[in-house]
């Protein structure tokens, strides 16, 4: 026959069953994700302080303070290379506390944009430091840093101890076209 389920037992054990599951993932977030990915991040030349890491489930956000002869894209491979195995797939996206821009960078910056977008957009990448240096002739004291690799173009404007970071992913995002719009 059936006998009567007690319920204090049963949420006991429920609770007790969601605490270590809950438990077990924190442990397993933080001592085989975050920690081995905080340890190459602190180990990437170029990189003052940084905090640890924000892994969600399709991107990993770091902040950091880039020491001030940091090359952007060479701390982005670095950790890339270092962090790949917890990186995999996911996109990486960089928070750089310390990149104070100051009103006239954004304004230089909205000057090139368009001819940094039509570069992109064509795929005439090389079209891209022609502009940034055109700023940096146009402007004393503006001097400026254009990298790129295989996933990105990084570009850095600095204005004495003002600084604007900016990364362009060269794969452009795809926007989707819905019937039920």
């Amino acid at each position: 026959m059936l006998q009567k389920i007690k319920i204090i037992p049963v949420l006991l054990t429920a609770a007790a069953t969601a605490l270590v599951l809950f438990g077990g993932w924190l442990l397993y977030n933080k001592v085989a994700l975050e920690a081995p990915l905080d340890k190459a991040v602190k180990g990437v030349p170029g990189i003052a302080s940084a905090q640890a890491p924000v892994i969600d489930r399709d991107r990993i956000s770091i902040s950091l303070t880039l020491k001030p002869d940091a090359s952007l894209k060479q701390v982005y491979d670095a950790i890339q290379e270092n962090g790949k195995d917890v990186i995999g797939s996911k996109e990486l996206k960089l928070n750089i506390d310390n990149a104070k821009s100051s009103d006239k960078l954004d304004k230089l910056w909205s000057t090139v944009l368009f001819d940094v977008a039509q570069a992109m957009e064509t795929k005439a990448y090389s079209d891209i430091p022609k502009a940034m240096d055109r700023i940096s002739q146009e402007h004393a004291g503006i001097t400026s840093n254009t990298e790129m690799d295989d996933n990105n173009v990084y570009i850095t404007i600095i204005d004495g101890t003002n600084r604007k970071y900016i990364v362009l992913p060269r794969t452009p995002v795809m926007l989707e076209v819905s019937a039920h719009a």
